[in-house]
């Protein structure tokens, strides 16, 4: 029975004694840790919260206006409504909006799932961002749901590795897609919602057909939407998910965000669509990271992850390495290693032997596998966590760079 326990002391001694780089992870506080780890865990929910719990919290917040479905399947469920209406509200003073919100998915993966779901039937033409460009598994890959459920066709980044938004507005006229999924898990620039919004209705327009649902996926830069940093989807965007970990640095989860008239639907994809009961302790851990990240402090770490990772764009670009689309607007930097020779995999396992963490990761027109690449995705929203300043990632910088020139070309 010890061993449980020794294996989990050893993962804690190599999160205190590392360098976390990885753009998908971060650190929580010890609020999120004790609500995850609470008796919350251990009640079965289906469903969603009742009427009458609904009524009683509209007495408590009277600003709280309920959309999407309504009813558990189990006895006993005061609290857990309680607390779902509670989480969901909180999100929306975080994002400022009056989207409806679903707590419920286990995943980014599972609430990118259930909005496809909710609108869309199989073999649906779904225009995403290319995956070599920057996109997720869950955008369309062939290996994933996305892309053996729907038909996916693809749009890119022009020569600058920038989002090309005249390759999606010709996309949309020549597929006529029900939907276009906008975001990334590796594209290290700003993301221009409301100019795709524009690009997306005219070449609808266009093309004379309805203008496609617009989904995003904003899981890695949301923190940086709450601190100002980056600009929001709400008000253009049909569909909005987020992960709860990543620059939000909660526990790990999904939520969605809808347009009101698409709640219901949203609801009915997540439960029974796709899930079971929900996870309550980890919706406690949701309403505490949405808490946190309503404080004064949390906007100033958004600050400070972007200043740290042009700090350490710049330094990278000073020592001569190449950047795609040489520099960041947000928490990640991709290096392109493709003139020096080595792989992103040797790059990663030899980074791992000195004790900082990344992951390897396709650049644009990669020539190598995705078990291979070309190149490395770096991300700050750990150590930045962590207290480390421009000066920290610049010296950061200085030991990757020695590192890699050590490295035996292939």
């Amino acid at each position: 029975m010890d061993k449980i326990f020794e294996i989990i002391n050893n993962e804690q001694k190599r999160q205190d004694n590392t360098v976390e780089l990885i753009a998908s992870e971060n650190f929580v506080s010890d609020r999120v840790k004790q609500a995850v780890g609470s008796c919350m865990m251990l009640k079965y929910t289906e469903g969603y919260p009742s009427k009458e719990s609904i009524a009683k919290f509209q007495e408590k917040y009277p600003n709280y206006v309920h959309t999407g479905n309504m009813g558990r399947y189990y006895g006993g469920c005061e609290n857990f409504d309680e607390l779902e209406l509670y989480c969901r509200y909180m999100w929306q003073k975080v994002f400022k909006t009056d989207y409806h919100v679903n707590v419920q998915p286990h995943s980014g993966s599972s609430a990118n799932m259930e909005v496809y779901a909710s609108v869309l039937e199989p073999g649906d033409t779904v225009l995403s961002m290319n995956l070599d460009n920057g996109a997720h598994l869950t955008h369309g890959s062939p290996v994933n749901f996305s892309g053996k459920l729907y038909n996916m066709v693809f749009y890119g980044v022009n020569q600058y590795g920038r989002i090309d938004l005249d390759d999606i507005y010709n996309k949309v006229i020549t597929y006529k897609p029900k939907m276009v999924v906008v975001g990334a898990s590796a594209y290290a620039r700003a993301i221009p919602y409301h100019t795709i919004r524009t690009i997306i209705d005219l070449a609808a327009m266009k093309a004379g057909i309805d203008a496609p649902y617009m989904f995003v996926d904003m899981a890695h830069i949301a923190g940086l939407i709450v601190s100002g940093d980056h600009e929001s989807p709400f008000g253009v965007a049909d569909f909005i998910t987020t992960t709860t970990q990543k620059t939000l640095r909660g526990n790990r989860g999904g939520i969605i965000f809808c347009k009101p008239e698409y709640a219901k639907k949203v609801d009915s994809a997540v439960f029974p669509g796709n899930q079971g009961g929900s996870l309550m302790n980890e919706i406690a851990g949701k309403a505490v990271t949405a808490e946190e990240a309503l404080t004064p402090e949390f906007k100033e770490y958004g600050h400070q992850i972007i200043e740290n990772a042009k700090a350490m764009a710049d330094e990278f670009i000073k020592l001569g390495f190449k950047l795609v689309t040489d520099g960041t607007d947000n928490h990640l930097i991709l290096l392109d290693l493709t003139d020096i020779g080595v792989s992103g995999k040797q790059v990663q396992d030899e980074l791992d032997k000195h004790g900082i963490t990344l992951n390897k990761n396709m650049v644009p027109n990669d020539t190598r596998s995705p078990a291979q690449t070309s190149g490395i995705r770096i991300g700050v929203p750990a150590m930045t966590t962590k207290g480390w300043k421009e000066k920290d990632f610049v010296e950061c910088a200085d030991k990757i760079a020695e590192i890699i020139k050590g490295i035996k070309t292939e």
